[in-house]
């Protein structure tokens, strides 16, 4: 994992829509005081282990074919991110420091 500071980046990427985006291997953070924020950084790790799961590529498919199933049913962006099973997953699991050591193989599944 590489943890990088753009805001450029993280608005090109979330349409100004977050403070943070993971594309394995890198985190993107809009502001280099982000990197202390280790709630924000473990969210982004579960990202990092779910694209690992997935061979990094399906990963994107399935995390976008969600998100546009999603907006279709709900017609709100924030609420189809916030519904995609990868997120409910990492945001469910943020606070736990210590998720991923003990995360099961595709336990994103259970958030569907």
């Amino acid at each position: 994992m590489i943890i990088v500071s753009s805001r450029v980046l993280v608005k090109v990427f979330t349409m100004n829509f977050a403070r943070a985006i993971t594309i394995f291997p890198f985190i993107l953070l809009s502001d280099q005081r982000l990197k202390e924020d280790k709630i924000l950084v473990n969210h982004e790790m579960i990202h990092i282990r779910q694209q690992l799961e997935l061979l990094v590529l399906p990963f994107y498919l399935w995390y976008l074919i969600e998100f546009f199933i999603r907006y279709l049913k709900t017609g709100s962006r924030f609420q189809a991110y916030v519904n995609i099973s990868f997120e409910k997953e990492a945001y469910a699991n943020e606070n736990n420091l210590n998720y991923n050591n003990g995360k099961k193989f595709w336990s994103f599944l259970k958030y569907i």
